[in-house]
């Protein structure tokens, strides 16, 4: 099987009141346990805001720390799901799922195959 990539697009600003929170997060975990007894659940986890990212990058043979982003955006990845799913189309149904419970958008991408 193959391994998609179920990225959260979460938006920047506050998060929502606490009841809504709740109320996703219990939606999120109820997702999670479906994956699981699929067989479908690789690995999946929350992000820490961007302000808490450092980029590293190349520069004249030295590696360079920045903190912050690498990107200034209005939107960023607040969190990730790494399924397994025999296609596209079964990947994208374990996303229309995301989408509901998160109430957030979600990215699908496949990983390389390795050959």
């Amino acid at each position: 099987m193959k391994q998609y990539l179920l990225s959260v697009i979460q938006p920047e600003g506050e998060p929502p009141p606490a009841p809504v929170l709740e109320k996703v997060m219990r939606d999120v975990d109820a997702l999670r346990e479906e994956v699981k007894a699929a067989g479908a659940w690789v690995f999946s986890g929350g992000l820490c805001p961007p302000s808490t990212a450092t980029v590293v990058r190349l520069h004249d043979g030295e590696a360079l720390m920045t903190d912050g982003p690498f990107a200034e955006g209005k939107e960023h990845i607040g969190g990730c799901m790494i399924i397994k799913a025999p296609d596209l189309d079964a990947a994208l149904a374990w996303a229309r799922k995301a989408a509901r419970a998160t109430t957030l958008p979600i990215e699908v991408r496949p990983f390389y195959e390795e050959a």
